[in-house]
């Protein structure tokens, strides 16, 4: 049960829903306990008058020439009926049916109840149809074989119910007083309770929107402590965030400056008055190299951006890592031959158990495409010493585990910078003559990650000079043999 109804929920309303609505509901479920509270103790006295009244007329039984006599003289049965709000009735039966004094209708007690002389018992009844309650008593008069003397008195319930009700009004009254005060109480302790919340939503509200330092966790209450924690975290984040957004911008507006710089530079050159057809020549190719340049980067900053933003968009299917790797080494195996490098497969075949894996068929071949299109890049290659790049993929249906290696012969990754490489744009200083964005490997990075994979990066020939470069990209939790023969079949 809700007090007051509000289309979106309020943490004030919702507490004062549930403080006042049990307090209101308690609120009439206490009068009736009051009410039958005082009917109790309004019946005390009387009952205790009833009981003192029918142990006196017991007292005026006597036996009088071997007979059981009851006399109770007349002021004594006036000063009895003596009331102004109830009647009195009085009975005093001999054995049997024999009436020794008072109302001859008077009710008898149940026939079941067993008699016990001089114990003094109460019980509710009625008499000539109002609610009385009775006292009543037996007697064991002086008189050899004689029986039990019934002494009864009853009283109507008038005074009682004026008392109870006199009672009923002392309690009601105060607390129509006490109940809006404890409303009152409840609402202004609520305001003051919430206020440190009211505060740090001003301090909040007027931060300057590029401020994103840590909320003050000791100007809270302790209750509220997690929840600006976990905001400070997020602010944390978020500021990582946008640094990185930042630096990514930055980074890509200076990659993006140096093609279209030389761009404008050819173009220049080109529109000389004196320039041959030679130079003009020259001056296209520059244009075409720098175009195709900016392209690439662009691609790449594209297909970066795609990679982040795709994990819960695209949709995952069963893949075959051994056919997305050969078919990626046939897309790039013209760009190979005319670099020089010997570019080849190994490893399993494509069917192969284990090889099979839930992902993103496009990313993974993006993956693919980057590991490949970097070793071609760098790998040096002339006629007669050509470049060596190889894909390999190697599978364990057992340990449900699938390996994807790509390793050239190229200089090599030194230690110290195999984790500054996956940095976007970052590019060693020994490789900054080949043309390149530096976003190959942090799309590789991020795709892998979507897909639970983890990367290594080691010396292909270790020992060696050059040494190479080997990247392990290993996917877990790759699909299990027959279930991909079934998928198969199905389709």
């Amino acid at each position: 049960m809700k007090i007051f109804q509000r289309e979106q929920r309020s943490l004030f309303g919702e507490i004062l829903d549930w403080m006042l609505t049990p307090l209101l509901l308690l609120w009439p479920i206490s009068l009736a306990l009051t009410w039958l509270v005082a009917q109790s103790i309004a019946g005390k006295p009387f009952d205790r008058a009833l009981e003192y009244n029918v142990q006196a007329l017991a007292q005026l039984v006597a036996v009088q020439n071997h007979r059981v006599v009851f006399y109770l003289p007349q002021p004594a049965r006036e000063l009895l009926r003596a009331d102004d709000s109830d009647q009195v009735y009085y009975q005093v039966r001999g054995a049997g049916t024999e009436l020794l004094s008072g109302e001859r209708d008077f009710p008898l007690p149940p026939d079941e109840e067993r008699p016990v002389p001089g114990e003094v018992r109460l019980r509710d009844d009625e008499m000539r149809g109002v609610e009385v309650r009775i006292a009543y008593t037996w007697v064991r008069p002086e008189l050899p074989g004689g029986g039990l003397v019934l002494v009864q008195v009853a009283e109507t319930r008038e005074k009682r119910s004026v008392l109870a009700t006199e009672i009923i009004k002392g309690v009601m009254l105060p607390q129509f007083v006490i109940l809006p005060l404890a409303v009152l109480l409840v609402w202004l302790a609520l305001v003051r309770g919430i206020k440190p919340l009211s505060q740090l939503e001003e301090r909040i509200r007027a931060r300057k929107p590029d401020d994103l330092s840590p909320l003050d966790e000791k100007a809270v209450p302790l209750e509220v402590a997690p929840l600006v924690s976990s905001v400070n975290d997020l602010l944390t984040r978020l500021k990582d965030s946008i640094a990185t957004q930042k630096r990514f911008l930055a980074d890509a507006a200076h990659q993006l400056k140096t093609p279209l710089a030389g761009l404008r530079m050819q173009a220049d050159l080109a529109q000389r008055e004196n320039a041959n057809a030679e130079e003009l020549k020259q001056s296209l190719k520059q244009i075409g190299r720098s175009s195709m340049r900016a392209t690439h980067t662009v691609n790449q900053l594209l297909a970066l951006a795609r990679a982040e933003s795709s994990a819960k968009t695209l949709p995952r299917q069963s893949c075959d890592l051994a056919q997305l790797t050969r078919e990626a080494v046939q897309d790039l195996l013209p760009r190979a031959l005319d670099k020089r490098v010997d570019l080849g497969y190994e490893g399993a075949l494509p069917g192969t158990p284990g090889v099979a894996l839930a992902g993103n068929a496009t990313l993974l071949k993006e993956l693919i495409r980057n590991l490949l299109d970097n070793a071609i890049n760098y790998t040096p290659s002339t006629a007669s010493h050509p470049g060596v790049v190889t894909a390999r993929v190697l599978a364990d249906p057992i340990g449900r585990v699938v390996l994807l290696q790509v390793e050239d012969s190229g200089p090599g990754i030194p230690e110290a910078e195999r984790e500054l490489v996956f940095q976007p744009f970052y590019r060693s200083l020994d490789t900054t003559a080949v043309d390149g964005s530096g976003l190959g490997l942090p799309i590789v990075l991020e795709i892998a990650r979507q897909h639970g994979a983890e990367i290594r990066l080691e010396d292909a020939h270790p020992g060696h000079t050059p040494p190479g470069t080997r990247v392990v990209v290993r996917f877990v939790g790759t699909e299990p043999a027959s279930r991909r023969e079934t998928a198969a079949q199905a389709a």
